[in-house]
């Protein structure tokens, strides 16, 4: 019986330094493909009469809006958008994103420029949304617009559809 109070040690341990115990893999994960990312191709520029508006908080002043024709899926489930930021005071912030719905992850592709072209980010590792923070547009993309109940919608007239109803 003293080996179990050995194990029980070791699990904070493993998870800690990145050990894997036990794997729960069902015979379906561990035959299913390595997730790949598709080739990502930078939309134009936004344009006024493409953004639609949607409410991220109340406690921030900031005005946020998504580019509808900037918006896909792609084959590789990530859906893609441009989203201009605009601050009470004039300064705009535009960027190129993607959003990984199963993962709850959000990648930065580019920075939009004033002279209306696109730089690449210099980050482009996939992050964790901010579930926590209620200033996080992309925690209110992904629950309202783009991840309906962590799944992804099926293309991008379905997110233009669900920002355009909320806009109203």
């Amino acid at each position: 019986m003293k080996k179990l109070p050995v194990l029980l040690l070791l699990i904070p341990l493993s998870a800690h330094a990145g050990w894997k115990l036990f794997d729960f893999k069902s015979d379906e994960d561990k035959d299913a493909p390595a997730w790949v990312e598709s080739e990502t191709v930078f939309p134009a520029y936004p344009k006024p009469e493409n953004l639609i508006p949607f409410e991220v908080s109340s406690v921030t002043r900031n005005r946020h809006f998504v580019d509808a024709s900037s918006i896909s899926v792609g084959k590789d489930n990530v859906v893609r958008y441009s989203v201009v930021i605009e601050a009470a005071g004039g300064a705009r912030n535009v960027s190129f994103e993607g959003m990984r719905c199963g993962a709850g992850e959000r990648r930065l592709y580019a920075y939009g420029q004033p002279d209306k072209t696109w730089s690449r980010s210099r980050d482009e590792a996939w992050q964790a949304i901010n579930f926590d923070s209620v200033f996080s547009y992309q925690k209110v993309l992904y629950e309202d617009y783009f991840c309906p109940e962590g799944t992804p919608v099926r293309n991008a007239s379905e997110a233009v559809q669900r920002l355009r109803q909320s806009a109203r």
